[in-house]
């Protein structure tokens, strides 16, 4: 049995014994494979108390079951909390019911989207602000350690790396980016690098859960701006530097505010939005490693495509 191969029958078997073990309700039905990727599978089990859902991993991204658990144990209240994990990279979790996303598209005039994203990043930046303090834990977990000074080093090794194929090294002052980042005197903490409403759950009394943290490091806490922008000026369809953009980055910021002066942090927010185009690139080196089926063209040379974006001027 291959150790990561979602398709054969002893995988399958293996994990669906697993899964019944840890079960916490009588289930009701068959367990449903409902997404899958090379690097991941999800699978719906339903049972008396509801649907329960379980994620396996790769090898590479298995570091997703110790933080989730890790988290879950620091604040219980802001993440989803698993009912258990194992070392293989799986997860078995309740259902939370409609990601914030699914809010916002069922009732946008209750969930409208700028003022909405505001109290999410806000929300999501003291979850950073909490879990600076376990960087070094969470580094010993497995999560990659991506601290600003690293990134140099780590940029080389994608280019060198014939299967990203980046080609010639970019042009780019990046290890000067790195410094000025490590220098502002912010703390490294977890990185999301997938922050999105589709990974949010409008729950809790902390308003917001956080879930889905497969592409996670411990990195500059801005990082997670690229995505979150950038698919925020995706949905409304706002140009680099929009105002709303602006709003949204601010409103992130907000509780980071007793740490460095308004510029200080602007200036970082910046900075991080193009140095994390370099943590993109490993999330996805590290999806594409010992995968668990064939992997679509797209997703091959998305690794290149995001060091390509290091010339872009950032969003904000």
């Amino acid at each position: 049995m291959k150790a990561n191969d979602w398709h054969d029958p002893a995988w399958v078997a293996t994990a669906h014994d697993w899964i019944e073990a840890h079960l916490d309700a009588e289930p009701t039905g068959w367990i449903e494979e409902i997404r899958v990727r090379p690097w991941s599978v999800t699978h719906r089990v339903p049972t008396a108390a509801g649907d329960r859902w379980f994620k396996a991993n790769t090898p590479p991204c298995a570091y997703e079951s110790p933080l989730a658990s890790a988290l879950a144990g620091w604040l219980p209240d802001a993440v989803l909390q698993p009912l258990a994990v194992d070392a293989r990279g799986w997860l078995l979790s309740a259902d939370a019911g409609p990601t914030l996303r699914d809010k916002i598209a069922a009732d946008p005039a209750r969930w409208p989207l700028l003022e909405t994203w505001s109290d999410m990043l806000q929300a999501y930046a003291v979850l950073q602000r909490a879990t600076a303090t376990h960087a070094d834990e969470m580094v010993a977990l497995g999560v990659p350690d991506l601290r600003p000074p690293l990134l140099p080093g780590h940029l080389k090794a994608l280019v060198d790396d014939p299967e990203v194929g980046a080609g010639a090294e970019v042009a780019v002052p990046f290890a000067d980016w790195c410094a000025e980042l490590a220098a502002d005197g912010l703390p490294a903490t977890i990185q999301h690098d997938d922050l999105t409403d589709a990974n949010v759950f409008p729950a809790g009394p902390a308003g917001f859960r956080f879930f889905d943290w497969g592409d996670a490091s411990v990195a500059h806490p801005f990082g997670s701006l690229l995505v979150a922008l950038g698919f925020a000026g995706h949905v409304l369809d706002l140009g680099p530097g929009d105002p709303a953009l602006l709003r949204l980055r601010d409103a992130y910021l907000e509780p980071w505010t007793d740490l460095a002066p308004a510029t200080t942090l602007r200036q970082s927010a910046s900075l991080a939005c193009r140095v994390t185009r370099v943590s993109r690139s490993l999330a996805w080196q590290r999806a594409l490693r010992d995968t668990a089926m064939p992997v679509d063209e797209d997703f091959r040379t998305a690794a290149a495509h995001w060091l390509a974006e290091l010339p872009e001027p950032p969003v904000i």
